[in-house]
């Protein structure tokens, strides 16, 4: 994964509810908090000023709709709401929600939704053409239908992740500078790969089978 770091704008009315949030979105590895907003126009401001990478919305604001907020902006957003109307839901996410949490949550599960937009915007980045077998990974970490990365990584992962730093490697080569065993590093680098946090190439040499190379996201 990059060392990118995504903004997110928090609007609710609640200041207490806002702060809270902010303190989640902050406690996410790779996010920081680009703005509070108790308000449409609030929000609307700082998008202007500096469109975040994504929105963080409830649906009740003084001033107005926050799925219609979420519409009209284009941003990706996810709605965190006391409304758990079907069709308030269903409205939301058709207005481009890319999720929906009801009020009260735990952290863990904001935090959830942080790590998979994240990933989910590594594999699904940029202006690069982008396979259909990417497309569908990145549906499948969003909707979380791909695992879950745990909040802090194994040691045995973080390592292989540290080893990966220095470029493109097989699994061989990454095993010995983690120094963790070959089928480990194979095993974790896979699920790795299937999770969107590394990338894979194949590599083909003159006869045999080709090799498995390993990247961080780009």
């Amino acid at each position: 994964m990059t060392d990118r770091t995504w903004s997110v704008l928090v609007v609710d009315d609640d200041f207490r509810v806002a702060g809270v949030h902010a303190d989640i979105v902050q406690e996410a590895p790779g996010f920081s908090v680009h703005n509070t907003a108790r308000s449409i126009a609030e929000a609307v401001d700082a998008i202007q000023s500096s469109p975040p990478d994504l929105m963080l919305v409830d649906v009740f604001l003084p001033d107005g709709d926050g799925v219609e907020l979420v519409h009209r902006s284009g941003i990706d957003a996810f709605v965190l709401s006391a409304a758990d109307e079907a069709s308030t839901v269903r409205r939301a996410l058709r207005s481009g929600a890319l999720g929906y949490l009801v009020k009260p949550f735990q952290r863990a599960q904001l935090l959830d939704r942080l790590d998979r937009y994240a990933r989910y915007r590594h594999v699904l980045d940029g202006k690069r053409g982008m396979r259909q077998d990417k497309i569908d990974q990145a549906l499948a970490i969003l909707h979380g239908t791909a695992p879950a990365m745990p909040a802090s990584s194994s040691s045995t992962e973080q390592l292989l992740l540290d080893a990966l730093g220095s470029g493109e490697l097989s699994a061989t080569a990454a095993a010995e500078i983690a120094g963790v065993s070959r089928p480990t590093a194979q095993r974790r680098l896979a699920t790795m790969a299937s999770q969107g946090i590394v990338q894979i190439r194949l590599r083909y040499g003159v006869a045999g089978r080709p090799e498995h190379l390993y990247s961080k996201m780009e």
